[in-house]
């Protein structure tokens, strides 16, 4: 896979002030009727307000995963470090732009907002601590200590991972195939979308919603959530190591 800007070195590298700096990326689906987003949370976004002060804020960017493009995470990061010396006339414009911006790069309806406080970490089962042969049904399960590997840079990832399922799940199968990922080189949100597809593959006739919290990278965190259920349950909390 080639890329503008993942797994080079940034020095020397021109930033331009514009969205021709984002890099688009191709999804890659296992199923067409998958439902959910990705939040991306942006930690370290600055720009100018009407005085030409700094504001910096925390930016909530929400990619449907419906959308046929995502953005490369490192040069989404050069596009909104280059707000830094932009100036706006109000926190509105500033989100018109980004929401135009990744709109179109991605084809979809994206959605971006400032947050000052993030949605509660669910209460959940976690399946490397309990004794418990079977997970219990409409209960989220949370898997800590999950790892991966950045198919480009071969950088390990590291994220929570929260399921929610009306079925009765194997505990010890399910820790096994999520420890599984620790050598697999592929992006977060197909990490998460595969996880779906095999849990529907192993459990039909159930419905399964999938949701990774990933450690930051480049002051961004992404957070996938994939679903074959229309309605997303899990929002966009914290948890405390991110």
């Amino acid at each position: 896979m080639k890329t503008k800007f993942l797994g080079k070195n940034e020095i020397g590298i021109n930033y331009p002030g514009s969205s021709k700096i984002l890099d688009p990326i191709v999804r890659q689906k296992k199923l067409s009727d998958i439902a959910g987003v990705d939040y991306w949370n942006a930690y370290e976004f600055s720009y100018l307000d009407s005085n030409r002060l700094p504001i910096l804020k925390v930016v909530e960017i929400t990619i449907p995963a419906s959308s046929p493009i995502t953005v490369e995470s490192k040069s989404l990061k050069l596009y909104l470090n280059s707000f830094y010396k932009k100036k706006f006339i109000s926190e509105s414009v500033v989100l018109t732009k980004i929401i135009k911006d990744l709109s179109k790069l991605t084809k979809s309806e994206v959605k971006a907002k400032f947050i000052r406080k993030f949605s509660a970490e669910p209460k959940s089962l976690d399946i490397n601590k309990t004794t418990l042969k079977f997970t219990k049904p409409n209960m989220p399960i949370c898997f800590t200590g999950f790892r991966s590997i950045c198919p480009v840079t071969s950088q390990p990832d590291f994220a929570n991972i929260y399921i929610l399922t009306d079925k009765k799940i194997e505990i010890k199968w399910l820790r096994s195939y999520i420890i599984s990922f620790k050598e697999k080189g592929e992006f977060h949100e197909q990490c998460v979308e595969d996880m779906l597809v095999t849990l529907i593959n192993k459990y039909p006739n159930s419905n399964f919603e999938v949701c990774g919290r990933f450690m930051r990278r480049g002051g961004i965190d992404i957070n996938p959530i994939r679903s074959n259920k229309k309605n997303i349950t899990f929002k966009n909390f914290r948890v405390f190591n991110q």
